[in-house]
């Protein structure tokens, strides 16, 4: 059979952030728009704005959101994101 198969960015999306938020320090991603992903010369992109706890370590969990969207991305939907950025918006009690 041929044919092809495609994830639209909005999956991708909702898979980085139910990923981002199994991290222990993220808070939340606030706001409507708080995870993009984009494709730019066939690479996916991935730009996370998170809430963070008080007391967590930012570049600490900033980097566990990075490896557990990758690791997710490319065991649900076989996508190797070439990168994924994290930016920390907020930090507050949980």
């Amino acid at each position: 059979m041929e044919g092809t198969a495609s994830i639209s960015t909005e999956i991708l999306e909702r898979y980085a952030a139910d990923a981002a938020r199994e991290i222990d320090g993220v808070r939340d991603l606030p706001g409507r728009r708080s995870v993009k992903v984009s494709e730019r010369d066939g690479a996916i992109e991935v730009e996370l704005h998170l809430a963070v706890e008080w007391g967590a370590s930012i570049p600490a969990t900033g980097e566990s959101v990075r490896g557990r969207v990758r690791e997710y991305l490319l065991r649900m939907a076989d996508v190797d994101p070439a990168s994924v950025e994290v930016i920390v918006d907020e930090i507050g009690p949980r």
